[in-house]
């Protein structure tokens, strides 16, 4: 890779392979393009997310065991929406590093655009199927009948549901954050974007009573409190580490040069783990799903397979901060 393109990360230890040898080259060539254009990267942004949304009209359809080839033509329709929408994600970042465009609505644009695209594409699983649940009615010896289906359908609502809110937004914020906490590790306050919740409570009360910021924004601002909230409640060891370093040192990024590589060498183990929380292996497991028609193996897989995942990366993270919080 050459280094234009390093120039727009945020850094090579937190991307995954398909992401630093595919996907980066070519959202670069697209950030110069918009930029070109002055295209703003919340802008990108939104069009990631409609794009990304777009493609449950695709994957509503059986694949090949239902529909033939047309149904495998409009799987693969649905997963080109989803590979353009993860180039336009990762070129919004991109895009406001070359530009210097950063904004907090960026950054919370960014946070909840991936997740945005799994509404409505679990909205169209379930959907599919109403419609399409033969190979599943077989398996468990189910007759097809209206009432049968309409039972089972509950109960795949359900799953996707349990899938969708227990499993992809907590297990994406987590790993959203662990990538900025590790950026902290590896180049401190000014290279991440390591938001607290207290700090972003008093921004949003001093939007409150500001006629000048709009309802919209003040929405989003209120939202990512509570994204912080939540990230900060999973992780209550890295808390306690922040707390002490601050105490010990002034600022937690005033920390030893020691410290700091012991904190960095441990979250540098975890970061390949934690790429598998975000887009290209979850979208991986969700194109095989639907591509065998088997769409209600996806939700099981993202509420049990995922949250086993991301509760073990949780761990070890978790396990090497009290340790080293121990030590001080």
């Amino acid at each position: 890779m050459n280094e234009k393109i390093l120039k727009t990360l945020k850094s090579v230890e937190t991307e995954d392979w398909v992401d630093y040898h595919i996907v980066r080259p070519i959202s670069y060539y697209m950030t110069r393009a918009f930029a070109r254009f002055d295209v703003h990267p919340n802008t990108v942004t939104i069009w990631s997310m409609i794009v990304g949304a777009a493609s449950c009209l695709f994957f509503a359809h059986g694949c090949l065991y239902y529909n033939g080839w047309s149904g495998l033509l409009w799987n693969l329709g649905g997963i080109g929406l989803l590979i353009i929408a993860d180039l336009l994600d990762c070129t919004d970042g991109q895009l406001a590093r070359m530009t210097g465009k950063k904004s907090r609505m960026g950054r919370i644009l960014d946070g909840i655009a991936g997740y945005t695209w799994y509404i409505p594409i679990y909205t169209a699983l379930v959907v599919r199927f109403f419609f399409h649940h033969e190979i599943e009615f077989g398996w468990l010896g189910i007759e097809d009948t209206t009432t049968n289906t309409l039972i089972a359908t509950a109960v795949v609502l359900a799953l996707a549901l349990w899938s969708g809110l227990g499993g992809i937004g907590p297990q994406q914020r987590l790993a959203d954050y662990y990538i900025q906490i590790h950026l902290f590790f590896l180049k401190g306050e000014k290279g991440s974007e390591l938001d607290n919740s207290i700090r972003q409570q008093e921004i949003y009360d001093e939007m409150r009573h500001d006629p000048k910021v709009s309802t919209v924004e003040k929405v989003f601002q209120k939202s990512y409190v509570d994204y912080t909230q939540k990230q900060e409640g999973r992780t209550p060891q890295f808390q306690r580490l922040m707390r002490l370093l601050k105490e010990k040192f002034g600022k937690a990024s005033n920390m030893p040069a020691e410290v700091r590589q012991s904190l960095h060498d441990h979250s540098l183990k975890i970061i390949p783990w934690n790429s598998l929380l975000t887009f290209n292996f979850r979208t991986l497991s969700l194109v095989v799903f639907t591509l065998i028609d088997l769409p209600v193996l996806n939700f099981l897989w993202e509420g049990i397979g995922m949250t086993l995942l991301a509760c073990w990366i949780n761990h070890r993270h978790e396990a090497f901060c009290k340790k080293i919080a121990d030590t001080l």
